[in-house]
């Protein structure tokens, strides 16, 4: 896994805003751009994102998928939310995401064409963390998980490793954590099916940011992990983290019943704990998904991904209902009970230290 390069997202352009061109980051990510050899950067005239759209779903797609826009966070999306099971709150440094997966999380979630949005007002962003410290009912209110302090989920919308190395924002906010600018009792948190660390390793993080990995079995992650790097690398990024001494979680995710699939989470376990071999004072988490989809994302990833294998079918699922009334299409009682029995006995089996902080 040494020898492994990590995976880079190259956008064919950059679009820049007005108001973001005044912040202070955009000034960082700019010249991020400009080092990875963005073909094309252009600021524009007003806050108004143009040229995204093709005479085609696909076209336009494909456009959106090719573009990082620099645009400034309004209120409404700096302002904290909920975020069970994760974290306590939520905190966006962007939206959208670089990567291809065929079941994506954030297709029907985010309206318009596809583009990823980073935030050049990052000093905005973070400075709502300071107003939330000690509340929250995922980790502030728990008796078992209080000692993580107040944590914020910064992956919700995006994949924030994933465009790391063209705003440096996740290293920006990882830093400020690790001098203690938010005190003690904070955690930031992120997941990413990336492995360009190289931001990360040498940061005086403080062991207030917890690294976690989105990982797969291969049947599931070489068909539908499209744009991402390979489970391998996502590995051997994990342990480079962890033995920079930062504390470290496998998302696995989404668990699907493929044929075979206890030997196929078997090898990926396996290579977890190859991974994670040797580490001194490992601090490891496990979070387990299975996979959902709504009639709404449905529709969207069709559209985007009209070829797809991924299995979608709502006769073959369980219906859900939201507090607010929306429907998710989860795997029937015994499919899901067969996963978690497997996972839950074998993680215990075989990381008998590691917490599973939620299966869902």
């Amino acid at each position: 896994m040494s020898d492994h390069r990590p995976r880079h997202w190259s956008p064919r352009r950059v679009l820049v805003t007005r108001s973001a061109a005044e912040q202070p980051h955009a000034t960082e990510i700019l010249r991020r751009c400009e080092a990875a050899g963005v073909p094309e950067i252009v600021l524009l005239p007003g806050d108004r994102l143009t040229g995204l759209r093709g005479d085609t779903d696909r076209e336009t797609y494909a456009r959106a998928k090719s573009t990082l826009a620099v645009v400034v966070a309004p209120p409404s999306a700096r302002r904290p939310q909920p975020i069970p099971p994760s974290a306590d709150w939520r905190i966006d440094l962007a939206r959208g995401c670089p990567a291809h997966c065929q079941y994506c999380y954030l297709a029907g979630s985010l309206t318009g064409p596809p583009v990823t949005r980073a935030y050049a007002n990052l000093d905005e962003v973070l400075g709502e963390i300071p107003a939330k410290l000690g509340q929250g009912t995922v980790t502030s209110a728990s008796p078992t998980r209080a000692h993580e302090g107040t944590t914020f989920e910064l992956s919700c919308y995006t994949d924030p490793l994933g465009i790391e190395p063209l705003t440096g924002s996740l290293a920006t906010a990882v830093a400020r954590a690790g001098s203690g600018a938010w005190g003690n009792d904070v955690q930031l948190r992120f997941t990413t099916k990336y492995d360009d660390v190289s931001d990360l390793v040498g940061l005086d993080h403080g062991g207030r940011t917890r690294a976690r990995f989105s990982v797969n079995a291969a049947p599931v992650a070489e068909r539908f992990d499209g744009g991402t790097a390979p489970v391998a690398g996502r590995l051997a990024a994990l342990r480079r983290l962890a033995l920079a001494g930062y504390p470290v979680g496998l998302t696995i995710a989404p668990v699907m019943p493929v044929p075979d699939w206890q030997q196929a989470y078997g090898a990926l376990l396996d290579d977890v704990g190859a991974a994670v071999e040797g580490v001194p004072g490992l601090d490891l988490t496990a979070e387990i998904i299975t996979h959902r989809f709504t009639p709404g994302s449905r529709d969207v990833l069709l559209s985007w991904y009209p070829r797809t294998k991924l299995e979608m079918e709502a006769r073959d699922r369980t219906a859900k209902r939201s507090k607010f009334g929306g429907i998710k299409y989860v795997y029937p009682r015994e499919v899901m009970a067969g996963l978690r029995g497997w996972f839950t006995a074998e993680l215990a089996a075989r990381f008998p230290e590691v917490p599973l902080l939620y299966w869902t």
